[in-house]
């Protein structure tokens, strides 16, 4: 007998109270029951966000909700900015040039952070460009950039910024209103707690005028047509929605109120401080810059001599801990510890304890429990 552990960036574990209310007898999501779950879903998650806009759901992965903002803000030839560190950046660059928009990319090397300057640079005096793209928490690097900074720069011009923060809501800060961000998208197999299928999309007044000239082609994901059922006498969902997840949403967003937002970020915090000080502590090298480390997932670089694709592989197979490899350009040369979710402190010690004894299966020189020490020293100055 073992005990599975998964220790992703998504999809992460789920709290059994949400696991157990999924399994509940189906409701009709025409009734008013389903219509009273759905406004008190819609009002945690404007808590979540930190915003006072409508919150849009839809039944798809986060990739849906990034297509949902191209194809509901922008016009075929829009001139729009897309900056990437990383492959959700550069799903972004995909999606806008897919609809014919006129694309400037911003690129960094995936071990960089966005600079805000470039943005500002790129929007001094050309009121052409409709719109600005950015990750907050790109799940491929681990690396955290600065919205707050970039919101502060697109406020002043016509453009809307949309933001990628699908590992970043529930995880780290995120003030949507405060901040500026026009669009603010996440999916539910990330902080929310939930199996992927949901995704959940703020939308500011800058963005509905946006809304309004947009002419590209859209009709699931049609924004307007989620506003007009949400503000009903009755609220609704425009189109089937996946009524248990909404119901377990519920539950998850009850959880995450009753901790309180604060302590939730806080929570997160000191999961990453702890995971990364346990690695280091083994004598491996971070992979994002000390001014971009995000606190959603750690990237590791694999050390030298060992077979990058070994170390997921072991820590699963013999282990029972599920990590991710790296993605594109940088598979075997990173692994990457998910820690945004339901987790807590067991959950980092369990996994360093796992990554330890896996590098002294391939030879690497690791001092048992140097890893697992570290983090505990972290977690007894930072009480949970």
């Amino acid at each position: 007998m073992r005990k599975e552990y998964l220790m992703t960036p998504g999809p992460t574990p789920i709290p059994p109270e949400v696991l157990i209310s999924q399994a509940r007898p189906i409701i009709h999501h025409r009734t008013p029951l389903y219509t009273e779950i759905l406004v008190s879903v819609i009002e945690d998650l404007k808590y979540i966000f930190q915003t006072k806009n409508d919150v849009l759901i839809f039944a798809s992965s986060g990739t849906g909700a990034m297509e949902s903002a191209v194809v509901n803000l922008f016009s075929a030839g829009d001139k729009v900015i897309v900056a990437s560190n990383g492959k959700f950046g550069d799903r972004f660059v995909k999606l806008t040039e897919t609809y014919g928009l006129s694309v400037d990319k911003l690129e960094y090397e995936w071990e960089g952070v966005v600079d805000p300057d470039d943005i500002a640079h790129l929007l001094e005096g050309d009121a052409e460009i409709k719109g600005v793209f950015v990750v907050q928490s790109e799940t491929s690097t681990g690396i955290l950039n600065d919205v707050k900074s970039i919101g502060e720069i697109v406020k002043d011009h016509s453009a809307v910024l949309v933001v990628d923060s699908i590992t970043g809501v529930g995880a780290v800060e995120c003030k949507t209103d405060d901040w500026h961000l026009d669009v603010v998208m996440t999916g539910s197999q990330k902080g929310l707690m939930l199996p992927p299928g949901l995704a959940c999309v703020s939308v500011s007044e800058k963005a509905w005028e946006a809304v309004e000239r947009s002419t590209l082609p859209k009709f699931y994901f049609s924004y307007k047509k989620s506003r007009e059922a949400l503000h009903r006498d009755q609220p609704q969902n425009p189109f089937t929605p996946p009524v248990s997840l909404i119901v377990g949403l519920s539950e998850a967003l009850k959880m995450m109120k009753k901790e309180g937002l604060e302590n939730v970020i806080r929570r997160h915090a000191i999961l990453a401080e702890a995971t990364r000080k346990g690695v280091v502590a083994m004598g491996l090298r971070l992979f994002a810059p000390p001014e971009g480390r995000g606190n959603a997932v750690t990237s590791v670089k694999v050390p030298e001599g060992v077979e990058g694709g070994r170390i997921p592989k072991i820590m699963c197979d013999k282990y029972g801990v599920t990590i991710a490899g790296g993605q594109d350009r940088l598979k075997g040369k990173i692994f990457r510890i998910g820690h945004l979710g339901y987790f807590d402190r067991f959950d980092i010690i369990t996994t360093l304890a796992a990554l330890e004894m896996t590098l002294k299966e391939l030879n690497y020189p690791v001092e048992l429990g140097s890893g697992v020490s570290a983090a505990e020293k972290v977690f007894m100055e930072n009480p949970l």
